[in-house]
């Protein structure tokens, strides 16, 4: 049987077609789609494709627009083997990452794609994203999809979403994923690496959580930050998780007001965690001294997550009202492959 695929547009450059009149970008029409790209009849599967009434710049993407791509999904469910999400490069790592803690029990392809150039400009990376992300999406053995989890396909490789991150806005070679391998590799063949994917999570059917609270501070500190900047920062009313971006493995430097200030927030019931700045690696709170503060006063530690993936993981758990003990140890854990490393205690 032919599988099917749903395309699930939600605005973006690869949506987008040039207007050789004024040369300003307009959405494109999908419905000429086959014209654009005729490759697409080759392709053993069949699709169709639903569009956001207004497109959104990924620039103005919120966790209310992931709620909706998760209820178009969970809505369309049944009728489809696999779903290919059209979105902007900018902040696709949040969404996708957003989505790989919203859904549970995912047993069909989600995968995310998009392109640097628009759909109908002739040098366009968006031809062979769609293609392929189709491609991937359709992939069966047994009558079973091959991928049960939330991706994101760019440029040949595919990788898990809450893995990438992006790296470059004007290279086609846009995302990478500094701590977890390519699940995926398209060349002269499509590989995708069976021993590196999700298993499938549950016989349970497919469940969204959709509460989701976004009060969460991020801080990326350097050398010589202005103390009044960081307490007006740390002093915002309705902040419940904060989130450092440390140097290295998770340090910071060590003035006493900054400790107490930190310290005093954990108090108060703020969720600290502790991020690094480096590309790649991962934190060890305690490993020096300039992060034996952090260890004291109990800060949570996101291992080697991706910027994307803390931020979504923090705004996913916020929502679930946890206590203290168990927010922690459900961000110190591996709840979608989103770490490589992780332990609780006390």
């Amino acid at each position: 049987m032919q599988t099917k695929i749903l395309l699930i547009y939600t605005g973006g450059t690869i949506g987008m077609a040039k207007d050789y009149g004024d040369q300003s970008l307009k959405p494109f029409n999908f419905d000429n789609l086959l014209k654009q790209i005729p490759e697409l009849n080759l392709l053993d599967c069949s699709f169709d494709y639903y569009s956001f009434e207004t497109p959104i710049d990924s620039s103005d993407m919120k966790p209310e627009y992931w709620i909706n791509i998760a209820e178009t999904i969970e809505k369309n469910y049944n009728d489809y083997n696999g779903f290919v999400v059209l979105h902007g490069t900018d902040t696709m790592a949040y969404t996708a990452s957003a989505l790989s803690f919203m859904i549970d029990n995912l047993d069909k392809p989600i995968i995310f794609t998009g392109s640097q150039l628009p759909i109908g400009d002739l040098r366009t990376d968006a031809k062979e994203n769609l293609i392929t992300s189709i491609q991937l999406a359709s992939l069966q053995k047994d009558n079973r999809p091959i991928i049960n989890e939330v991706c994101i396909y760019f440029e040949y490789k595919l990788f898990r979403a809450n893995r990438a991150t992006k790296i470059n806005a004007e290279n086609f070679d846009a995302f990478e994923s500094p701590n977890y391998p390519k699940i995926g590799v398209s060349g002269v063949h499509l590989e995708v690496k069976e021993d590196l994917l999700l298993k499938k999570q549950s016989s349970k059917t497919l469940s969204i959580n959709k509460n989701l609270n976004a009060d969460v501070g991020v801080l990326k500190i350097f050398p010589g930050m202005n103390r009044s900047f960081i307490e007006s920062v740390l002093n915002a009313p309705t902040m419940k998780a904060f989130i450092i971006e440390a140097f290295g493995t998770g340090n910071i430097f060590t003035d006493q007001w900054f400790i107490d200030l930190l310290k005093e927030k954990v108090e108060k019931g703020i969720h600290l965690i502790i991020n690094t700045q480096c590309a790649g690696g991962m934190v060890e709170i305690g490993r020096y001294a300039t992060s034996d503060a952090l260890l004291e006063m109990g800060a949570i530690s996101s291992f080697d997550l991706t910027m994307e993936a803390a931020i979504t993981k923090a705004i996913y758990l916020l929502g679930q009202n946890l206590n203290r003990d168990e927010f922690r140890k459900q961000y110190e854990s591996n709840l979608k492959g989103e770490l490589r490393h992780h332990f609780y205690s006390n």
